[in-house]
């Protein structure tokens, strides 16, 4: 007796159609499953003979061999169960519908229950690619799976539901696809919140508007965080495509909301100082992603920027260049997206009160120096705005003046994007940050007085050719902000305005 059953793999994000191939014969009782299958898909023997015994269905007492084809791809997870299960089944003739439209995805536990897995939507995604019209999934996971459209999911907590669903005894209703709440869209904190700090807000606007990198320096207490925080809140909102993205990644990872699974909200990732190279760009024997693409499409925000290993902020040159990180095992090679904004924050000295108009700086030259050199001038290099977070006066934190909210300062953002997206129609790009060298010159024309002062600026600072190009981006944002189509004079003024602090800082 033979039969086949369609499931799904995963690799990193890469999902993948397996055929679970079974046969039935005369021998001694066995169960094999090859296929180059690892300990967890081996183990799925015992669960699956429990789970038969648990439904009330009876496990052939016969020579029974399953292969996951191909079979020259690695096969990693427990979400193969349910569909060897079935699998078994139709080959005993215990399920006679035909399953050639159904993919099975869910692992299995002793007593018949359906588990949920994690990395459901890349694998329904692929399902589609496929071709099968309906997807058997677990319960947990339903919601999720939901959001893909062309698919029926049926959520199940039971191997039993599946069996009396198939056979027509008790049917399962199809998941409705699942739609966002408006509520889930907004953030509760507000930039209303944050008193004074207007040149830091202006900032923040800019970095928005463009996708800009931002370092933020200043004593403690002056609000750094606090406006970093809030920075999703200003970013234009996510399209149905980059959250497809950005779920599938926080699906890999077990990170969706069994409620609400889509993500819509621009992802803000905070990792402590003590975080590893790993667990910020990615790793593990089999590749997961890190803290950089689960930013994707987001904000990567680093409080205490100088107590970062050296060695792992050095981790972060490349893929803020690439927008991807690429994580090679001997399991395999692994390619996860990771465009995302990366926001600073830092202390000027040890102390952290270095230029502070009432409190004295305790720290010696040689260990202020030494602190801000933990920062190497490359990775320096790639922040497209220094802004310094002054305090805030008492003046400015008594008023009951209303400041302005993340809602307005966000249709300003969202129409310099538009601008932007008709800029880059038909090309990879999404905002100003991200223009190629191909295209610099035709998209940023700068008047000759802007010219000018850019030359100037360039001689006078010793600019390197990447903070020349870093200047001209942030002035294009700015001119779009202002609606201008050329980068005059006045947009290269503030866009160097942002760009003085290494200057002040590293080189003093």
């Amino acid at each position: 007796m033979f039969s086949k059953i369609n499931t799904l793999g995963l690799f990193g994000l890469n999902a993948f159609p397996v055929d679970v191939e079974t046969e039935i014969s005369r021998g001694a009782p066995c169960f094999d499953i090859v296929g180059l299958a690892d300990t967890a898909v081996k183990e799925s023997r015992e669960r699956i003979q429990a789970a038969f015994r648990a439904s009330g269905e009876k496990f052939p007492v016969a020579r029974v061999i399953v292969n996951l084809a191909p079979a020259d791809t690695k096969k990693a997870g427990s979400m193969f169960d349910l569909a060897i299960f079935m699998a078994v089944m139709k080959c005993q003739g215990l399920i006679n519908e035909d399953m050639s439209d159904c993919a099975f995805i869910g692992e299995v536990s002793l007593n018949g229950d359906i588990r949920s897995i994690a990395g459901v939507l890349p694998m329904v995604l692929c399902a589609v690619k496929e071709g099968f019209r309906r997807v058997f999934v677990p319960l947990e996971n339903a919601y999720e799976a939901s959001v893909v459209a062309g698919v029926e999911v049926y959520g199940a907590a039971n191997v039993r539901d599946v069996i009396d669903h198939l056979r027509g005894d008790k049917p399962i209703e199809p998941q409705k696809e699942y739609v966002p709440r408006a509520a889930e869209y907004f953030e509760s904190i507000d930039y209303a919140d944050v008193k004074g700090q207007t040149l830091a807000k202006k900032a923040l606007e800019y970095a928005a508007a463009g996708g800009h990198n931002l370092l933020m320096i200043g004593t403690p207490g002056s609000g750094k965080s606090m406006l970093a925080k809030r920075l999703p809140t200003i970013l234009p909102a996510m399209t149905f495509e980059e959250s497809i993205e950005t779920t599938n990644i926080h699906s890999v990872s077990g990170f969706v909301n069994k409620e609400n699974p889509l993500v819509v909200k621009r992802p803000f990732f905070s990792p402590h100082h003590t975080v590893s190279g790993a667990g910020l760009c990615g790793g593990g024997s089999v590749p997961k992603p890190g803290q950089i693409s689960l930013s994707h499409n987001g904000v990567l925000f680093l409080d205490e920027l100088p107590e970062f290993a050296r060695p792992t902020l050095e981790m972060l040159r490349q893929p803020l260049e690439d927008r991807q990180v690429t994580i090679s095992r001997a399991s395999g090679t692994v390619t996860y997206p990771c465009s995302f904004m990366l926001v600073a924050a830092m202390n000027p000295c040890p102390c952290g009160y270095m230029g502070h108009p009432t409190k004295k700086c305790i720290c010696s030259p040689n260990q202020a120096r030494a602190y801000l050199n933990r920062i190497s001038g490359p990775l320096l290099d790639r922040f497209d705005i220094h802004v310094e977070v002054a305090p805030v006066d008492f003046r400015s934190l008594s008023s009951t003046k209303k400041e302005e909210s993340s809602a307005a300062i966000r249709e300003r953002v969202q129409a310099a994007r538009e601008i932007q997206k008709e800029r880059f129609k038909g090309t990879d790009i999404t905002c100003n940050a991200r223009i190629t060298s191909e295209i610099f010159h035709d998209v940023c024309p700068v008047t000759k007085e802007g010219n000018a002062m850019l030359e100037q600026v360039f001689d006078r600072m010793g600019l390197s050719a990447r903070a020349y190009d870093r200047i001209v981006k942030v002035a294009r944002t700015v001119a779009d902000m202002d609606g201008s189509e050329m980068i005059d004079k006045s947009h290269i003024a503030r866009a160097v305005q942002f760009r003085t602090l290494d200057r002040k800082y590293w080189t003093s």
